[in-house]
């Protein structure tokens, strides 16, 4: 079975080391996915929203990694956004299991944010949801 193309979208200013944890996953010998590329850290305007549709548009699902001031990072809000327009798949993973989490201002009321183990994330990238 072909691994599914994955974009990550996190906080860079507050999670990138939750990106390194992903990244360390996804060369697991029994992942199911391979990263096709992740957030874009520059300012936003209209050519990285340009940049981040086409990355976006190419992977079979976006995990966007929940922190606890994920509320605040306009750059995931715009790649929830951006993934909702282009109908690519997406969930919320909870980036710290002792710590309260937050959705970004775009993600949906109904979108969960799902507990991030291994066997967990495995499930959710396979569609599970």
């Amino acid at each position: 079975m072909a691994k599914k193309k994955v974009f990550i979208s996190f906080d860079y200013d507050h999670d990138e080391g939750l990106k390194h944890l992903l990244v360390g996953q996804s060369k697991n010998p029994d992942s199911p996915f391979e990263l096709a590329d992740w957030s874009i850290k520059e300012h936003i305007d209209e050519n990285w929203k340009a940049k981040a549709k086409t990355r976006i548009k190419s992977v079979d699902v976006v995990v966007v990694i929940c922190g606890e001031h994920t509320h605040t990072a306009t750059g995931v809000s715009a790649e929830v956004s951006i993934a909702q327009a282009v109908s690519t798949d997406y969930f919320l993973l909870k980036g710290y299991s002792n710590k309260t989490c937050t959705k970004p201002t775009s993600a949906r009321a109904g979108d969960k944010i799902y507990a991030w183990t291994w066997e967990n994330l495995k499930l959710l990238i396979g569609g599970s949801r």
